[in-house]
């Protein structure tokens, strides 16, 4: 069994990565085409929202993730210290809510580093944000 996953796992990162060599080699045209056809297949209701750019869905949707996960990690730290601070010296309800504790900060340091990973990856693939100033070079408007 473990020799059927292995291979099927091969054979998956080696199509996935034959096709990632293969989307980074293409010709500049195809860029190009792919700004036609989502100009062409844009709606009127479509008009005038992106997926980019200060109000774009990537900056609201990784805003509203952060967001969350930042309002549950203060709240499990609070309720760690609550925890912590009942455990009454013993000695297993306080390393329980020392390890909540360190779950919930290691949480909300993660969330950090994904919103500056998010970010700089828009920011190496040409998306303005307002956190970063640099302009797209495919117009999807």
């Amino acid at each position: 069994m473990k020799k059927i996953i292995l291979s099927a796992s091969i054979v998956m990162f080696s199509m996935f990565g034959l096709s990632a060599i293969s989307a980074v080699s293409l010709p500049s045209t195809a860029s190009a085409q792919v700004a036609d056809g989502i100009k062409t297949a844009t709606t009127s209701e479509m008009q005038n929202k992106s997926i980019n750019g200060p109000n774009g869905l990537i900056k609201s949707v990784v805003n509203i993730l952060l967001w969350a996960v930042g309002i549950l990690s203060v709240i499990m730290i609070i309720y760690s210290g609550l925890r912590y601070i009942t455990s009454a010296g013993d000695a297993a309800k306080t390393k329980s809510a020392q390890s909540t504790l360190t779950y919930a900060v290691v949480g909300l340091i993660v969330a950090i580093f994904a919103w500056a990973i998010v970010n700089m990856v828009l920011d190496r693939i040409g998306v303005k944000t307002s956190s970063n100033t640099t302009y797209s070079s495919v117009a999807f408007n």
